[in-house]
């Protein structure tokens, strides 16, 4: 089991993962694309070069939240999850450009026992995002509901 269990998420806990990844023009366009969003500022190069304080396409944020979600999947809840209960304070400080690459880290906010349920716990993660030059490009905070060890 890669994922933490409610005891483990002890309060204050950072977890830097491993994972990094460079964004590519693919990434932005397709997704944009699957989810039917057809701004100018994730499509348009030359809108973006004349129009823009960008000068350039910049990376769809829902894809941004995702992406440094995901990556903390395997360190934190891959198989210890019940699910996610809601995600709130979701950030987008600096924008993400293809080529970037992307960074990320994991603390525990908060945690507190289930009140309906003996076998979990809700925990608070706050997921941060950082490009290649360590601006932090996105923070999000993410309620999950954990599972607690097995008794044996």
């Amino acid at each position: 089991m890669a994922g933490l269990y409610y005891e483990q998420l002890e309060v204050g806990l950072v977890i830097q993962h491993a994972i990094r990844r460079t964004l590519t023009e693919m990434d932005n366009v397709l997704f944009s694309a699957l989810t039917h969003n057809p701004a100018a500022l994730h499509l348009d190069e030359e809108y973006c070069r004349t129009q823009t304080e960008f000068g350039q396409r910049i990376v769809n944020s829902a894809f941004t939240l995702g992406l440094v979600v995901g990556v903390s999947v395997g360190d934190t809840t891959l198989g210890t999850t019940v699910g996610n209960l809601g995600f709130e304070e979701v950030r987008f400080p600096a924008p993400l450009f293809h080529g970037d690459t992307v960074r990320s880290e994991t603390e525990v906010i908060s945690r507190r026992e289930s009140a309906s349920r003996p076998n979990a716990g809700i925990v608070v993660f706050e997921h941060r995002g950082f490009n290649q030059s360590d601006v932090l490009v996105a923070r999000i905070r993410r309620t999950a509901l954990m599972l607690k060890r097995p008794v044996a």
